[in-house]
């Protein structure tokens, strides 16, 4: 395992919130993560579809992994998305992130989620590296 594998590992192992959720690390290098989770009974809102803030979560877990993997902790400065289609109880939602341009502390990722092949939300996360403590 690389040192910058291991430090994205790291933050997913303890990250409580995302694994409680069920969200699983499907692949993972420097600038690119694959999560996925399962929408459960709880993850449903009143119109019978998957509340948003699950799917931005997942969202937000892969765009984590990829901006996380270069050794050195990063955050998010900024994050939006776009749902393009409901998904439902019992769908497996794969979410897909990539970085399109890393500089300086910063960074920009998109993040694709899909069910079945089909697109169903897209996500944009600007990253900022923290500064490491002296």
């Amino acid at each position: 395992m690389t040192l910058e594998y291991g430090s994205a590992r790291e933050m997913f192992d303890a990250d409580v919130a995302s694994r409680a959720l069920g969200i699983e690390v499907r692949e993972l290098v420097p600038g690119r993560a694959v999560a996925s989770m399962t929408v459960g009974e709880t993850m449903v809102n009143g119109h019978g579809i998957t509340h948003g803030g699950f799917v931005f979560t997942l969202a937000d877990t892969a765009f984590a992994l990829a901006c996380n993997g270069y050794g050195e902790p990063a955050v998010a400065a900024r994050a939006d998305i776009r749902f393009l289609a409901p998904t439902r109880l019992g769908d497996e939602l794969v979410a897909e992130a990539v970085e399109r341009e890393r500089y300086g502390r910063n960074g920009i990722y998109d993040v694709t989620v899909r069910v079945r092949g089909r697109t169903v939300a897209e996500f944009r996360g600007d990253s900022r590296s923290l500064a490491r403590s002296r």
